[in-house]
């Protein structure tokens, strides 16, 4: 749950029993249209099942060995859920990888989540014991500094400057360490609450595709662009489409689901080749 610029969504707050520190309500407050001020946002995880998994609780052979699930997609936020998460996240992708399924992991790092399990430190071992085991590598320069303990060549301390050539060389180490056989992310300028530069750029067998750059891009609700990225960048890839098409389908997709409320798409495959086609805002009749 969440409210867009201009409002702020406080709730009741229960405190789960496993995790304390995690709200059972969202609070995300949004700053007012021509404000400066970030965005701040709490994370609906108390009391929630999927934070009280444990090793087992799935029979994953059966899921990708008989049912023949294609692709495993799993992150930061998910491990840093509980200290069994972990291990759930790890016995899912070693399944998946034993009958031939991609996985991905977005970093996501969330120092409000970590903080009560172990703050970065454990965040980063965490991820670096189960980065060997992802094809797909997703995240920002935030997160492959602060989950993985890269450092980001012009990347400084607010992470408010940053080129995709800096991102481009931290990459290129990183896959020297690191089995992916793609590393992608989202290029943001957040220059109000309501008008942002977005972009994306992929990094695929031994090369960088970027996608359009769409500057002033009017945000309707932030929360989900960088999952709605994903998951365009997944079909791409799923359906056998190049590297370039796959990122323009994730920024694409991105780019939507910014503009409707709440964090899940509402976008069609229409609206989304259609918008990687360039056409405008144009009514169709």
């Amino acid at each position: 749950m969440s409210c867009w610029a201009g409002s702020a969504l406080s709730g009741l707050f229960r405190r789960s029993r496993a995790r304390p520190d995690l709200p059972a309500l969202v609070e995300i407050e949004g700053p007012d249209e021509a404000s400066v001020r970030a965005a701040a946002g709490s994370y609906d995880r108390g009391h929630t099942a999927v934070s009280q998994l444990k090793p087992g609780d799935f029979d994953w052979d059966e899921i990708f060995g008989k049912h023949g699930a294609r692709w495993l997609h799993t992150g930061g936020i998910f491990c840093a859920l509980s200290a069994t998460t972990p291990e759930v996240a790890a016995e899912a992708m070693q399944a998946a990888r034993r009958h031939g399924a991609i996985v991905s992991y977005d970093l996501n790092y969330r120092a409000s989540l970590w903080k009560s399990l172990g703050g970065k430190k454990q965040a980063q071992e965490v991820n670096r014991r189960v980065a060997p085991l992802v094809d797909v590598m997703l995240g920002n320069e935030e997160d492959f500094s602060a989950a993985l303990g890269y450092e980001v060549p012009g990347m400084d301390e607010h992470h408010s400057t940053f080129g995709v050539e800096g991102f481009q060389q931290m990459i290129e180490k990183v896959v020297k360490d690191y089995p992916f056989q793609v590393v992608a992310t989202t290029l943001r300028k957040a220059k109000t609450a309501t008008q942002n530069d977005w972009g994306a750029v992929c990094y695929y067998d031994g090369k960088f595709f970027q996608a359009k750059n769409r500057e002033n891009l009017e945000i309707f609700d932030r929360v989900g662009g960088g999952d709605s990225f994903a998951s365009g960048l997944i079909y791409g890839f799923l359906t056998d489409r190049d590297a370039q098409w796959a990122v323009e389908c994730g920024a694409a997709h991105g780019a939507l689901a910014m503009t409707t409320p709440g964090d899940t798409s509402m976008a069609t495959l229409e609206d989304v080749l259609q918008v990687m086609k360039g056409v405008g805002a144009r009514i169709a009749r």
